[in-house]
């Protein structure tokens, strides 16, 4: 803290105003604050205005400030001016009340508000539509009926507000409306739309702006990453390069998480490449995105080396690497790697937790899970939420544990959700217990009745026992209710482009080739054993006509592409929109043998790495 000066030398600063404001602006803490205030009041500046407005600049803006204190001195002055009121509304965490109250009080006093009083307001009245609508709405009359409509500040601000409300119509008006528009409007407009989900009309308004800086690029892309859109999203980036704008730290994120979505791992490493050739800070939040790429993307060790070569690691870092290992199956290293950030003194929370407890549930740690629930409780003070619930349930139900599993369900405090019962119908049908299974899924299919993965396993169940007519039962009922089993698609990527199949599908341009490939990978692998499991087709027909579609499932058809377009020695990788079926995994096994490959294949739930023979979740998935 800086040392009072003597009285005698205050006294001098009275006579150098510059020295005055120097001192007043490289205030660093709330005590330092008051002594300055305190000698500002007995050198008689108390109701000067600039003096004042330095000491309201770092209890409104500063993180150490007081805003009360703050509020308590602008009452204080005799004849503030529109530059202090500007000041506060621009106060961290300024409740709508409150802004509401200066602008209030700043008009009662005959001060006309400027082009820096609205933008503040505006933001202040965003967190809860439903109940600062009204006060936006007036201040929307105010700004035309002052004429700062055609302010850029303030109309982008206005616009940013009723986008975030959920309110494109009223956007699109006022941006009819706008009498100056710059590329901060359209770009306001672009990811306002993004976030509302309308990216194809986000699209159209980028296509026609009349100019782009980065910032539009980077809205764009980002609305697509948003939606799932991952093609669109690498479209719009590979445009953006040949259009000669660098790559930057937020286009770097946004199609980091588009080549997570894809399972795009070499345009992934081209761009973690460049972020380090170009001197992009590799800060905390880019760095788990880095990480959680390649860990999706299935290079957890490439993950860990960027992880271990972190300076500081922040609790997103340690969760998303811990949550890397969980859904590889390392389930033994998820726990070290929490026990390591524990030695270093981070704070788990919720997420970690969470993460250690689907590390335990996909790799059979039953004591270990069991362990790590009740120390969240008792010792991190962490209340379980919905979600570790589920985990335990997970757990439990995979290790045939279904009575233990019903138990924590039955004592949950809350409401079991879909996603809990779900995880205990998928135990029923693994371990066949049709009665548990059967009261379950009728309650699971209620609860989540657009969900078809919930009929789809249900209906495995009754089939698995033989049950044909509920399973037309359960099929006549998602005909009557309109919900579609989702389709199988397989991604691979391929010398940067991205290849995607579907069951049977004929659309791809080498289709011919990748079938003859698939016809020829069957039968060498049945030599080497392979009988089709047709356990999960649910039709009461005969086993020949159950085992032609299995033949082109999604991931065969990906795999026969990876066959012939890699060389031996390299990785076949494959992201999959749905569980792995039985089937697959073991003809995926048997491929991995006797093509002597490796082949990692991302599903909903988890990694699975096959090689010579064996997969990496030991069949325990």
């Amino acid at each position: 803290m800086a040392l009072l000066q003597p009285t005698s030398a205050i006294s001098n600063l009275n006579h150098n105003s510059h020295a005055l404001r120097r001192r007043l602006d490289s205030i660093a803490s709330m005590s330092e604050l008051r002594q300055y205030h305190s000698q500002v009041v007995r050198l008689g500046l108390g109701g000067n205005n600039d003096a004042a407005g330095r000491l309201l600049k770092f209890l409104a803006l500063h993180p150490s400030g007081d805003l009360p204190y703050a509020l308590r001195l602008l009452r204080l002055l005799p004849d503030p001016d529109p530059f202090l009121f500007n000041t506060l509304l621009r106060a961290r965490a300024l409740p709508p009340s409150a802004a509401a109250s200066l602008l209030s009080r700043m008009l009662s006093l005959s001060l006309l508000p400027n082009r820096f009083t609205f933008p503040p307001l505006l933001p202040s009245a965003s967190p809860s539509p439903s109940s600062s609508l009204p006060f936006a709405l007036q201040l929307h009359s105010l700004l035309l009926k002052l004429g700062f409509f055609s302010d850029p500040f303030s109309q982008n601000s206005l616009l940013c507000f009723y986008l975030s409300c959920a309110l494109p119509d009223v956007a699109r008006r006022v941006f009819a409306t706008a009498p100056r528009r710059d590329v901060v409007t359209w770009t306001t407009m672009i990811s306002g739309l993004s976030r509302s989900g309308l990216v194809d009309e986000a699209r159209e308004m980028f296509d026609v702006m009349p100019e782009r800086n980065s910032v539009s690029w980077n809205a764009m892309i980002a609305g697509y990453v948003q939606v799932g859109r991952f093609a669109d999203a690498f479209e719009l980036f590979d445009r953006m390069r040949r259009e000669g704008l660098r790559l930057d730290k937020f286009a770097a994120a946004s199609m980091l998480a588009a080549c997570t979505g894809l399972g795009a791992l070499d345009q992934g490493r081209w761009i973690h490449e460049n972020i380090t050739r170009n001197g992009i800070e590799l800060d905390s939040k880019l760095a788990t995105t880095v990480i959680d790429m390649y860990c999706k993307c299935g290079c957890v060790e490439k993950a860990y080396e960027v992880f271990e070569g972190l300076e500081k690691r922040g609790i997103s870092s340690w969760n998303c690497m811990i949550g890397g290992f969980a859904v590889h199956g390392r389930g033994e290293d998820a726990i070290e790697l929490f026990k390591q950030m524990e030695r270093e003194g981070a704070t788990p929370d919720g997420i970690t937790l969470l993460n250690v407890l689907s590390a335990c549930a996909h790799s059979g740690l039953v004591s270990e899970g069991r362990y790590y629930f009740n120390y969240m409780i008792q010792a991190s003070n962490i209340e379980p939420k919905m979600e570790h619930y589920g985990c335990m349930v997970d757990l439990l139900g995979r290790a045939g544990l279904l009575e233990d599993a019903k138990k924590v369900i039955d004592e949950m405090p809350m409401s079991p959700d879909a996603g809990v019962l779900g995880a205990l119908l998928g135990a029923c049908r693994i371990h066949g217990d049709v009665e548990m299974g059967e009261r379950i899924g009728r309650t699971v299919i209620e609860l989540d009745s657009k969900n078809s993965g919930r009929y789809v396993l249900l209906a495995n169940l009754y089939a698995k026992a033989g049950r044909w007519e509920d399973v037309a039962e359960v099929r006549r009922l998602m005909n009557d209710r309109r919900v579609r089993k989702e389709a199988g698609r397989s991604v691979i990527e391929m010398n940067g482009e991205v290849n995607e199949f579907i069951c049977g599908g004929m659309s791809h341009p080498q289709a011919r080739e990748i079938y003859e490939t698939v016809d020829e990978m069957l039968n060498r692998i049945r030599l080497a054993g392979y009988v089709p499991d047709t356990e999960g087709v649910l039709h009461d027909i005969g086993e020949q006509e159950k085992e032609n579609p299995l033949y082109y499932h999604s991931e065969k058809l990906a795999i026969a592409f990876g066959l012939l377009h890699t060389k031996s020695s390299e990785t076949i990788r494959i992201t999959k929109n749905l569980r792995v079926c039985r089937d697959c995994h073991e003809a995926s096994k048997l491929i991995s043998r006797v093509f002597d490959r490796e082949i990692i294949v991302r599903d909903r739930n988890r990694f699975h790495h096959f090689k010579d023979g064996k997969c990496s979740c030991r069949d325990y998935w």
